[in-house]
């Protein structure tokens, strides 16, 4: 099955966090994107994150994709303390071809990513033909803009 992770840190060492992503992956990595530096999103006062969309080919169910992610975030010793907040290591699951879920443990397609610029235009760096709910990601980038993402 193939899916769409958004990964992103600004605590500690992001770059080896979000490197840690892409070694868990490597055997199953069909592309990475380039790393961002992004604003933060939701309106609490931290660092600048540094962002990475990876589209990975995986022999797992939606939700053991899920836990390994979450695994990962552990492993970087992620405190979910303040929504939005500053973070180790974030794993987010965006999108899985051919899967749609309204489970509150994991809703697919993200239910944030069509406002989500740090995640909408690392992605489309690696896949410029990507949908996202049947629109065009080059679409909701046109009209969400880029502001605060930075290709490093």
């Amino acid at each position: 099955m193939r899916a769409v992770l958004s990964t992103g840190s600004n605590m500690e060492d992001s770059r080896a966090h979000l490197a840690s992503v892409v070694d868990e992956f490597a055997g199953e990595l069909v592309a990475a994107s380039s790393l961002y530096a992004t604003a933060p999103w939701g309106g609490v006062a931290q660092n600048d994150f540094l962002n990475q969309v990876l589209i990975v080919e995986v022999d797992q169910t939606p939700l053991e994709l899920l836990r390994r992610c979450q695994n990962l975030e552990s492993r970087a010793r992620r405190v979910r303390e303040t929504r939005w907040g500053p973070r180790t290591l974030d794993v987010d699951i965006v999108r899985i071809d051919g899967h749609a879920s309204d489970d509150p443990g994991l809703t697919l397609p993200h239910p944030r990513a069509s406002q989500r610029a740090f995640v909408l235009v690392p992605w489309l760096e690696i896949d410029p033909g990507a949908e996202l709910e049947g629109e065009s990601v080059a679409g909701i980038v046109d009209k969400l803009g880029s502001e605060g993402v930075r290709r490093l």
